[in-house]
Formats: structure tokens, sequence, C-alpha cells
């Protein structure tokens, strides 16, 4: 009896010291930071959160939603790159993240990034106050025309995605802006209602309401497709400019997240993302989600990147010791 007590424990704790470290993988077991680089109440800030409030359809943890702004976003990008790579720290990106990393030596480059699900398209549409008195896009590419910097302009630091658009602006259409930075889309936004600036390139989400009340116009939303938010806006290639400035959102990890805890974050996220009561919630507050998987998400970003080079070289923005 005594041997055969011996033989059962024996077993009892080879199947332990087994178990152990299948319990140790049974990843997620403590809540997910989401990283957002720009202040709450910005369009990333309204995809994170809303992905936390419908986290629980998909994962054993909640999401924490931590918003870490600073340098054009390039302080939130940082700290995601920093963290442990274990899967608990993920951030929102776009193109901001793109540019810093040609723009500023010490940024965080694309290669210390890794992609994991892309969210959607985020448009920018071009508003100006009422009190600019400008009704459409030919008008206020006149008013630059004749007066060169007399509109002026709210927009991100240099690197962030607003900040393209109106640079991208102007050198398709050969005028001059007077440029001015906040940090992130909502302050941009309170500085029109306020008339500290007269117009902004930013995401039809946060200015549709504005636009309804009457209180800002919506001259056009730079898009192959009219916003299902703003129906009544029309496109830049509607009233004769073919013009398109898409920002994106997209998820990443640091580098060196083990293999299997990347995979089953990026198919729960997925998941998520395609869960039909997210994507009607996310209709409802104007956000457009076409997730991609994780393959397709690292092939738009490698050509995105490719992209905004192009965008930066032509503006002379491309930091010398980061040209390819």
């Amino acid at each position: 009896m005594k041997a055969r007590h011996l033989f059962m424990s024996s077993t009892l704790l080879l199947s332990l010291q087994w178990a152990a470290p299948l319990l140790a993988d049974d990843f997620p077991e403590k809540p997910i930071n989401i990283v957002v680089p720009w202040p709450a109440g910005g369009a990333y800030d309204l995809a994170a959160r809303l992905m936390a409030e419908h986290a629980s359809q998909t994962f054993p943890v909640p999401l924490v939603v931590q918003n870490v702004t600073g340098a054009a976003g390039s302080t939130g990008v940082r700290h995601v790159a920093d963290a442990t790579p274990d899967g608990y720290t993920i951030g929102v990106m776009g193109t901001h993240a793109i540019a810093q990393s040609y723009m500023n030596p010490n940024a965080t480059a694309l290669e210390d990034l890794t992609p994991l699900v892309f969210i959607g398209p985020e448009p920018a549409a071009l508003a100006v106050t009422l009190d600019a008195d400008i009704g459409d896009v030919a008008a206020y590419l006149d008013t630059l025309k004749e007066a060169p910097g007399s509109i002026i302009n709210g927009n991100d630091s240099p690197g962030g995605f607003s900040y393209i658009a109106a640079t991208m602006l102007e050198n398709q259409f050969d005028v001059e802006l007077t440029k001015i930075p906040y940090q992130g889309y909502a302050p941009t936004v309170s500085a029109m209602l306020s008339g500290e600036v007269m117009s902004a390139l930013l995401p039809i989400p946060l200015l549709a309401d504005q636009h309804n009340a009457g209180q800002l116009n919506l001259l056009a939303v730079a898009a192959k497709e009219r916003h299902p938010f703003s129906p009544d806006v029309p496109t830049f290639k509607e009233q004769g400019y073919d013009f398109i400035a898409e920002d994106f959102f997209m998820l990443y990890l640091p580098g060196d997240v083990p293999e299997e805890h990347r995979n089953k974050l990026a198919e729960m996220f997925y998941e998520l993302l395609q869960d039909p009561s997210f994507q009607d919630a996310a209709n409802g507050i104007g956000l457009v989600i076409q997730p991609k998987p994780q393959d397709e998400t690292e092939h738009y970003l490698a050509q995105r990147a490719d992209e905004v080079y192009e965008i930066l070289t032509e503006s002379g923005l491309v930091d010398d010791s980061l040209t390819r």
C-alpha cells in the first residue's frame, strides 16, 4: 500500500509539473492596456473606448484605455515600444507613427513595432468656421491664391495626420495656409468653435454634430465616397478636385511579443471588430470599420509607409538621417 501511495504521489507531482507551464501560458490573464497617443475625445480615442466597451464579447479580461499624449503622437508610440513585450500593452496608431519615424530621429522606428489588426480608414473632411464666409472648395482655394496664408488652419504638430493632410492640400493646389498646431483633434475642434482658427482637415465624426447644428461648415470629404455620417457633404472629387487624404486606425504591439500571444490577440481583436453589435455601435458614432487580419495589416502598413514617405519627401519634411 505504501509503494502504491508513493507511486500515485509521484504521478500527481509529475502531472502538476506539466500543468504549471500550461496554466502560465493561459493568456490573457489580466487587463490589457490600449494606449491612445492623443487626448480623450478624438477619433482614435473613440475607437479604443468602443473596443473596451465591447471587450467582454470576445475577451476574458477587460481592455483599459490609456491616453499617453505629446510630441505629435510620438510619446504614446514610444510608451508602447518600451513596454514589456508580453502582450498586455497595445497601441493604436495611424499616419502619425509613420510620419514621425521619417521626420524625427528620436521617434520610434516602424521596425520596432509589430502590426496586429487593421481597424479601418478615417478620411479627412475640410471644415471652415461660419465667420470665414467660405461656401465651397473653389472659394476656399481662391481665397488662398489671392492672399497666401490668409486662412488660419488648426492641425496637429508636424507629423500628425491633420498636419499632413493640410500639407498635402497646400502641395497639390499650390497654396499656403497659416498652420497652428494643437495637441490632438479635440483641441483643434475647440479652437475652431472659439474662433482661434478658420479651418481644419479632420475626421467627420468630430465635426458632424457642429455642422448639423450650424456651428461650422463642412465643405468636402477627402475620400472616394461620401461619409455615411454626413451624407450631405460632397467629396472633393464631386466639386472637381481630385484630392484624397485618409488616416487609418491600426492596433500594434511592441517588438518581440511571443508569437502565441500575438496570434491570440490578433484573433480576438479581429473577431471583436467583426461583431455585429460592435459594428452597429461604431457606425452610430461615425467610425468606418473595415478590419484586416494580421498578414493583410502588415502589408497595408508597408504600402502606406511608402506613400507617406513620398508625401513627406515632396514636402521637404524627411530628416536627412532618415532618408531611404
